[in-house]
């Protein structure tokens, strides 16, 4: 099961498991960040991310609704 995800994802496909929620692959852009500590700014680099929705029923289990 993994492995299929793994492989629609990366087709560029979303993926959504009916009663489970819907995995997908964003791109983030370059962005500039900062060191919180020292204020100093530095690069982030652009990405992609995997990100999950979850579904309505997935919701009300885990709130025990």
């Amino acid at each position: 099961m993994f492995e299929t995800i793994k492989e629609r994802l990366m087709a560029g496909e979303d993926v959504n498991i009916v009663g489970f929620g819907k995995f997908c692959l964003r791109d983030k852009k370059e962005r500039v960040g900062r060191n919180p500590k020292t204020g100093q700014e530095f690069k982030i680099t652009s990405r992609r991310v995997l990100t999950f929705k979850p579904s309505k029923n997935l919701k009300e289990i885990v709130n025990n609704k």
